[in-house]
């Protein structure tokens, strides 16, 4: 993130206390702390944060041969190593750019509001901007940028031709926010709602209330709901008397009084005493938690004196917040990310980010709309644009608007440019766009969703939505579980789980996983034509594929010595020496691998055998995911604690060893190894710690056709269907061919319409299956949920009297897979 304000590297190592080796006058306005993000290599600080999985001091070599040419480090650097350039020697980095951020803010007078609480941050952080953003020029967290990181670098963008910013703060431990209080310096705040997300890190919801508080130590004014009796009460007994509390609601006297919340169609109409007047707003939404957070914006714009007129047009104006960026196929072997409800500079880095994580080899092409209010001037800011779009070796350029098509010299790559969306649609051939990752990123008034419309596959209206970030946050949670050294192994066989080989394989590979597993060579062939570089084990190596595993450097389970035998004539054949192999142990799951009288024989084959590597032993639990099986468990990791302890004696290099599944991680902690295999549980399935994953898959499709059909009819194959009553019956297109399983036919299974649940009548089909609508408010087009965030996939399968695993596998290829970062 960059900031009009340039500093000299000197003056940032008086701030920041650290002694600077290199060019005193070295200017810095742009702040890095991630290689992979890297922006603009020129007048860039890097600061080398360390956690427990990684180590930004890694990648000062990848960074410096980008054109980094300072860093703020904590270990020594070798100066020698890197001609020209500038070090910043420091106890703590993480502390450092708190710092600095700090320092920053304290050059800036204008307003700053800070939001925190449970949820609806950035909701109400964007539902402000969008209605504020006419009347002052904004700076603004970019995206969900809340953390002890994400402050900082949001901070960092303040300038002086800036009229007012708002910030939001998110804490996951005590001890975090007055670090956060003290870089954003709030002269107002807004208390969003206090709800369970992290409250297992504190003794109870007090505890985590008035830690978040804090942020709001020294505010000329605050926002919150009252009707919270806890939050009402602490909040009076924090605040000192130079704080104005401005609460607002529905049961007793406020600042803000609502007296009325009624809804009409898809609108919500609220009136409100405010200092003795009437006050009325409409919404266009009419689910609970936007209605909260749009009155803790309605309190702050009255707070700040917008007129009663600019408020109810904001309102009406208001648009949803863009939660998410897209991932969807499009025609010709693309790949489209849909990004169009943000057109601000600072998140435009951040979605070719993602463009250039998932490019793997396709042509990047952006479609880019006017950015507006920014309050930069046009050729400043398309410069800016220009530079970025050349740093992220973006190959084509398709511009709309007429203040980008004004400044299309700026730009050197292919490039074309019109005056506005409809022109484009007109004119455009679809068919000129061929295996391409297209970055669809506009104003909402541009409306691009038309754009992607027209460029996307034309498929399925069942689809499997795939929550990246939730996957991410899985990721996380069990690496939490990990010694620091211990390696990871991530399942993606069987298309991962049913949720998309390389899409998934991507993520992964950007979060620096250790090794991926597929079942069969030929679902490792398909990760590296993809572009992944991570190793790939294969788990079900057949005897025909051992050349092509060889071609596509992938590295082979070995389960028995007639397998290990036939991969050696291959490997000769090739010249090839120290190949890479996994062992695969029995130790009670009796299916495939070495059982303990085949070790002596296995060793004395491989031991000085210049073929071959072993890369690590590894055996599979039988029921680690049930405490009835603990003492199974245990004793097969004790025997392969002794199994392994003799092969490894007769090597003279490490061999890493792995037991240790998804329930295993969990519940035998002490059994790590030096790896353990992720498979389940990135997904959101545990057997013991539902509560902490987050779900990733969802199975959705809409309502097709309803009709009323009379009692005694059947409905279906067979006439299994037969009603009691006259009933509502709704079509939906899922059917057995997609993964709908047919044991789910005649009620055993529901879905989920409108908040409510439809059984299924009658027989479900290969293509499509009919629902019993009759005591639900619906119609043709509402979304149907067959199982997600709200109906959960373990529901499903416990009406299947199956596991989630066989569920998630059997979602059929031709459902069209949408993967989202949120």
């Amino acid at each position: 993130m960059n900031s009009s304000q340039t500093y000299q590297l000197n003056q940032i190592a008086q701030i920041i206390g650290g002694t600077l080796v290199g060019k005193a006058d070295f200017e810095i306005d742009r702040l890095s702390i991630d290689s992979r993000t890297l922006v603009l290599a020129s007048n860039t600080l890097f600061f080398a944060l360390e956690g427990d999985r990684h180590n930004g001091h890694d990648y000062i070599q990848d960074l410096y041969e980008k054109g980094v040419r300072a860093f703020v480090v904590r270990k020594p650097i070798e100066k020698d190593l890197f001609e020209d350039c500038n070090f910043i020697s420091v106890k703590d980095t993480l502390k450092a750019l708190q710092v600095l951020s700090s320092h920053h803010r304290k050059h800036f007078s204008y307003p700053v509001v800070a939001i925190t609480g449970s949820n609806g941050k950035t909701i109400v952080k964007e539902w402000l901007y969008q209605v504020l953003n006419p009347y002052f020029r904004i700076v603004r967290s970019p995206k969900s940028y809340n953390s002890q990181v994400g402050v900082p670098i949001s901070v960092w963008q303040m300038e002086k031709e800036d009229e007012l910013a708002i910030f939001e703060a998110g804490i996951s431990q005590s001890s975090e926010m007055g670090n956060l209080e003290e870089i954003i310096q709030p002269t107002g705040g807004i208390f969003t709602h206090l709800g369970t997300a992290h409250q297992e890190n504190f003794e109870d919801s007090r505890s985590l209330l008035l830690e978040k508080i804090k942020l709001f130590k020294s505010c000329d004014w605050l926002v919150y709901c009252s009707d919270n009796a806890i939050v009402d009460q602490e909040i009076a007994a924090y605040c000192d008397e130079k704080t104005e509390l401005l609460s607002w609601s529905k049961t007793k006297d406020a600042s803000l009084q609502i007296f009325s919340v009624g809804h009409v169609d898809r609108y919500t109409c609220i009136k409100a005493l405010y200092k003795g007047k009437e006050k009325t707003i409409r919404l266009p939404f009419s689910d609970v938690a936007s209605i909260e957070n749009a009155i803790h914006c309605w309190l702050t714009f009255l707070h700040l004196g917008l007129s009663d007129d600019n408020i109810r047009k904001g309102f009406l104006d208001l648009q949803p917040v863009a939660m998410r960026m897209e991932l969807k196929e499009g025609q010709n072997n693309c790949l489209l990310i849909n990004d169009f409800y943000n057109s601000d500079l600072s998140s435009l880095i951040i979605t070719l980010d993602m463009q250039n994580q998932y490019a793997q080899g396709r042509k990047k092409t952006l479609i880019l709309s006017d950015i507006l209010q920014t309050g930069l001037d046009k050729e400043n800011l398309y410069a800016q644009v220009a530079e970025l779009i050349e740093l992220n070796k973006v190959e084509k350029l398709v511009g709309i608007g007429d203040h980008i098509s004004s400044q299309s010299d700026l730009f050197k790559c292919e490039s074309i440019f019109y005056p506005n969306t409809e022109t484009f649609l007109k004119t455009i051939d679809t068919k000129v766009f061929k295996n391409e990752i297209i970055l669809i990123r506009g104003a909402r008034n541009f409306r691009f969703e038309r754009i992607s419309s027209a460029l996307q596959n034309k498929a399925h209206r069942t689809i499997l939505e795939v929550n990246l970030t939730a996957m991410v946050h899985n990721l996380n949670y069990f690496r939490s579980l990990l010694d620091t050294k211990t390696k990871l192994m991530v399942m993606v066989k069987a298309f991962s789980y049913g949720s998309g080989s390389s899409e998934i394989a991507n993520l992964l590979q950007y979060h620096r996983v250790d090794y991926l597993a597929v079942a069969i060579a030929d679902e490792g062939v398909e990760l590296r034509t993809e572009g992944i570089r991570t190793p790939i084990v294969v788990m079900n190596p057949e005897l025909h594929s051992f050349e092509t595993m060889l071609d596509y450097n992938l590295e082979p389970e070995i389960y028995s010595l007639s397998v290990l035998k036939n991969f050696e004539s291959v490997i000769k054949k090739s010249g090839l020496k120290n190949y890479p192999i996994h062992l695969k142990l029995d130790t009670g799951m009796y299916r495939m691998g070495f059982v303990g009288s085949e070790l002596d024989e296995l060793i004395g084959y491989l031991k000085d055998n210049p073929h071959f590597y072993i890369r690590s032993v590894f055996s599979h639990l039988a029921g680690s995911d049930e405490e009835i099986h603990d003492d199974y468990t245990q004793s097969q990791i004790n025997k392969f604690e002794v199994w392994t302890d003799k092969i490894r004696a007769e090597f003279p290099y490490q061999i890493d060893r792995h037991i240790l599944n998804t329930s295993g991680i969990e519940r035998f902690p002490k059994a790590q190894f030096e790896m353990v295999r992720l498979g389940i549980g990135l997904y959101g399935v545990s057997a013991t710690n539902q509560n902490k994953l987050m779900n990733v898959s969802s199975l959705k499709t809409t309502i097709s056709q309803i009709k009323w059909v009379d009692k005694d009819q059947t409905v279906g194959y067979s006439r299994k269907g037969k009603l009691n009553k006259k009933s509502r019956i709704g079509i939906i297109p899922i059917g057995y061919a997609d993964g709908f399983n047919r044991k789910l036919s005649n009620g055993v299974g529901h879905v989920l319409v409108n908040g409510k649940t439809a059984p299924v009548v009658g027989n479900i089909c290969m293509d499509m299956c009919m629902i019993d609508l009759t005591d639900i408010d619906a119609k043709e087009g509402d979304a149907v949920t067959i199982f997600g965030d709200d109906y959960s996939l373990n529901k499903m399968a416990e009406q299947l009297d199956t596991i989630p695993y066989e569920i998630l596998t059997t979602v059929s290829r031709r459902v069209k897979r949408i993967y989202f970062q949120e």
